[in-house]
C-alpha cells in the first residue's frame, strides 16, 4: 500500500548529504567530519546539542514531547534535543529574526500555510538530500501532505502530523428527535436537521470565524467542485459558483431554523456539550476534550453535502532552519530526530491530532487504543490542506471576513464572496512582488 521507509544508505548519498548540509552552513562550525545520515535514521557524526522549537504549550503535549525526547536523548548518545516550546504566535514573531541572526533553532515544527513564507524569505534549508536520505516520498503519508512541503521544485519540509475536520454527535439530543443514525450525506442529513427543528433542537450552529466556520466552508466548496484560489496562486476563486453554493447552504441552516443566528466564537462546541446541539463540525484535536467525558457521543466523517467527498484539513511539518553559520553536523542530527519522531509518534494521538507517518497512523493498534480517531483516519484519502503560497495567510483571512458577512446577514454570500475576491486578488499581486513569486 505504501513504498517502505528507508532500509540503507551508500557512502555515495551520504556524502551528497553532507556536501548538501556543508553548502548551506555558512561560515559555521563543520567539524571537518564528512557525516550525515542514514536510511535507517542513524547519526554517527560528533557529539552535538540540537534546539527544536515548537507551539503545543497545551493538552498532552507539554507531557508527551519532554517524554519523547526524554527517550530519543537516551538513545542517541551522540545529540542531545533541547526543546523551546513557546506559543505558535510567539513562534511566526522571533523565528524569523532569530533564524537571520543565526539563532535560530537546529529544528522547528511549522504549519502548512507557513512553509512557502519561509522558504520564500530563504529561511529554510533546502531539504531534499535530507529527505531522500531518509527514505521518505509522498507514499509515505497521506495524500496531497508532502507536496505542502514543496517550493518552487524545492522540498522544505517533511510531514509530522495532519488535523481533519470531522462530524460530532451528541448522540442524546439526536435521540430527542427519535434519531440515532448518523447522517452521511446532504439528503440524511438535512432530513435529520429538520427531525431535530420539530423536536425544538436547532441541530447545527454555524459561525463565522475560523474555528470552525471557515473549515467546514472550504469542506464544502471542495465537496461543491471549487477551491480557495486557481493553480498557480495568482487569483482567488472561492467565489466560484462552487463557493457560492458552500456558503448559501452554511446561511440557509440559519434562514431554516436549524441554527441560531450571530452563533459566537465557539458557541458550536459548547452548544453540543451543553447537549443544545446535535451536531458540530470540528476537528479531530476535539477528541481528547475531556469535557465529552460522560456525554454519549460519536464522531464520523463529514457529511457529503456536494458532489464530491472533500475534507479541510490542517498540517504540520519538520523543518531545518538556515541559520546564519547553521553547522551541518547538527542539522544531520536534526533529521535524526525527525526520522525518530515520526517513527515513534503513535502517542501523539494522545494530543488530538494524527500521525502523518503512514507506517505509524496505519497500524491497527492505533485506533484500538484511540478509537475515536478511526472515522478521521477514513477521510485522509480526500482530504485537502493549505495553500502553498507565500504571504497567504493574509488573502485566507478574507475567506472569514466573507463568512462572517454573510452568516450575520451583512451581505449576501455571493456579495461577501466577490468583495473579499477583490481584496485578496490585490494582496496576492502584492505577494508576488514581496516574494518574487
Amino acid at each position: 500500500m505504501r513504498k517502505s521507509m528507508a532500509r540503507g544508505l551508500g557512502a555515495g548519498l551520504a556524502a551528497v548529504l553532507a556536501l548538501s548540509l556543508a553548502a548551506c552552513s555558512g561560515s559555521g562550525s563543520t567539524s571537518g567530519n564528512d557525516s550525515g545520515v542514514s536510511g535507517n535514521g542513524t547519526y554517527d557524526g560528533p557529539k552535538v546539542d540540537i534546539t527544536f522549537w515548537h507551539g503545543w504549550t497545551g493538552g498532552a503535549a507539554p507531557t508527551l514531547v519532554p517524554q519523547l525526547i526524554d527517550k530519543f536523548n537516551a538513545e542517541h548518545k551522540n545529540i542531545a534535543v533541547k526543546a523551546v516550546p513557546q506559543e505558535w504566535a510567539d513562534i511566526a514573531a522571533k523565528l524569523p529574526l532569530a533564524i537571520k541572526a543565526g539563532k535560530g533553532p537546529d529544528v522547528a515544527v511549522l504549519h502548512g500555510d507557513d512553509l512557502a513564507t519561509y522558504a520564500a524569505q530563504n529561511l529554510l534549508l533546502k531539504s531534499d538530500a535530507i529527505v531522500k536520505s531518509l527514505g521518505y516520498t509522498a507514499e509515505d503519508f497521506p495524500p496531497g501532505v508532502f507536496d505542502k512541503g514543496n517550493y518552487k521544485g524545492a522540498q522544505y519540509a517533511v510531514p509530522w502530523s495532519v488535523t481533519p475536520l470531522g462530524l460530532y454527535v451528541n448522540k442524546e439530543v439526536l435521540a430527542k428527535a427519535s434519531l440515532s443514525d448518523i447522517p452521511t450525506d446532504k439528503a440524511s442529513y438535512e432530513a435529520a436537521l429538520e427531525a431535530l427543528k420539530d423536536a425544538g433542537v436547532k441541530g447545527e450552529w454555524v459561525d463565522g470565524y475560523v474555528f470552525t466556520g471557515t473549515f467546514e466552508f472550504q469542506s464544502l466548496l471542495w465537496q461543491f467542485g471549487g477551491d480557495l484560489y486557481n493553480k498557480d496562486v495568482t487569483e482567488a476563486t472561492f467565489n466560484s459558483e462552487a463557493g457560492v453554493k458552500a456558503l448559501s447552504w452554511m446561511r440557509g441552516l440559519i434562514d431554516q431554523g436549524y441554527s441560531p443566528a450571530n452563533v459566537a466564537q465557539d458557541g458550536n462546541i459548547k452548544a453540543l456539550l451543553a447537549s443544545d446541539t446535535a451536531f458540530n463540525w470540528n476537528g479531530v484535536w476535539q477528541t481528547t476534550n475531556t469535557a465529552f467525558d460522560g456525554l454519549e457521543w460519536a464522531a464520523a466523517p463529514v457529511p457529503q453535502i456536494g458532489d464530491e467527498k472533500a475534507v479541510w484539513s490542517s498540517s504540520t511539518h519538520w523543518v531545518f532552519p538556515a541559520n546564519k553559520g547553521q553547522d551541518k553536523n547538527k542539522t544531520a542530527a536534526a533529521a535524526t530526530f525527525v526520522k525518530w519522531m515520526n517513527d515513534n509518534s503513535a502517542g501523539w494521538a494522545e494530543t488530538g491530532e494524527l500521525p502523518g507517518a503512514n507506517t505509524v497512523r496505519d497500524d491497527p493498534a492505533l485506533v484500538q487504543k484511540y478509537p475515536n480517531l478511526k472515522p478521521f483516519i477514513e477521510e485522509l484519502p480526500y482530504a485537502h490542506y493549505e495553500t502553498v503560497s507565500p504571504g497567504i495567510n493574509e488573502a485566507n483571512a478574507l475567506v472569514t471576513t466573507a463568512i462572517n458577512e454573510a452568516l450575520t446577514g451583512k451581505k449576501s454570500p455571493k456579495a461577501a464572496l466577490d468583495d473579499a475576491k477583490a481584496k485578496a486578488d490585490r494582496i496576492l499581486e502584492q505577494n508576488r512582488a514581496k516574494y518574487g513569486d
